[in-house]
């Protein structure tokens, strides 16, 4: 197996502790860390993998998301396999900023029970830097989970500070990524490994309750 610096942990193990409905962010973080994914056409991807920051045909003009849960990434990419998707990237970043982000954030959708009115979540949404979205999480195999996953989208100014400043270390993990997907399509389940994901504590309860993990 390819060496990553990623802590990991056998699938069917993780699953033994991972609450299986409601709204959780699943990451692998430690008191000064949390390491979330994105993938992207190589000549991005291996470009943050080397400098250790975001740049040459990285685009500070358009929205990017990041996504803390690695299953998450690995049904958005195809395991790697899709266009543009090649290469998956694990970024660690400064816990705090992490924290700051999901303080930022504000829903891409309506959500009547968060916000006051429908012009005041439009100006929220205008004005933050970072959207939200909460969506079906899936197994590896791509299915449909109870459980949803959050995906964040940077901009202007969070983006630019995530670009840079916030890094604490990129890994490109698309080797192991290609061989964990062997077990998948082969169905064998007991060999797949991960990285290793819990729950992160959001421990500001307005923080979380605007994020809509507290009603």
């Amino acid at each position: 197996m390819s060496e990553i610096h990623l802590l990991t942990e056998r699938y069917e193990d993780q699953l033994k502790v991972w609450p299986q409905q409601g709204k959780h962010i699943l990451a692998q973080y430690d008191e000064a860390s949390v390491v979330v994914y994105q993938a992207y056409r190589p000549a991005i991807g291996r470009f943050a993998a080397r400098r250790g920051y975001f740049g040459g045909g990285f685009s500070l003009e358009r929205m990017s998301w990041v996504k803390p849960n690695f299953l998450w990434m690995m049904y958005r990419s195809g395991w790697a396999q899709k266009e543009h998707q090649e290469v998956v990237l694990a970024v660690r970043l400064k816990r705090s900023a992490f924290d700051e982000i999901l303080a930022q954030a504000v829903h891409s959708t309506y959500k009547e029970a968060l916000y006051e009115s429908h012009e005041a979540w439009k100006q929220a949404l205008e004005t933050s830097h970072v959207r939200l979205q909460w969506d079906p999480d899936h197994d590896p195999k791509g299915a449909k989970l109870e459980r949803r996953a959050i995906q964040l989208g940077l901009r202007g100014s969070v983006l630019a500070q995530y670009a840079r400043e916030w890094v604490l270390d990129i890994e490109d993990i698309s080797q192991f990524v290609h061989e964990q997907h062997l077990y998948v399509e082969s169905g064998a389940f007991d060999q797949l490994i991960m990285p290793a994901e819990r729950v992160y504590p959001v421990v500001d309860s307005d923080v979380a309750a605007r994020l809509g993990m507290i009603m």
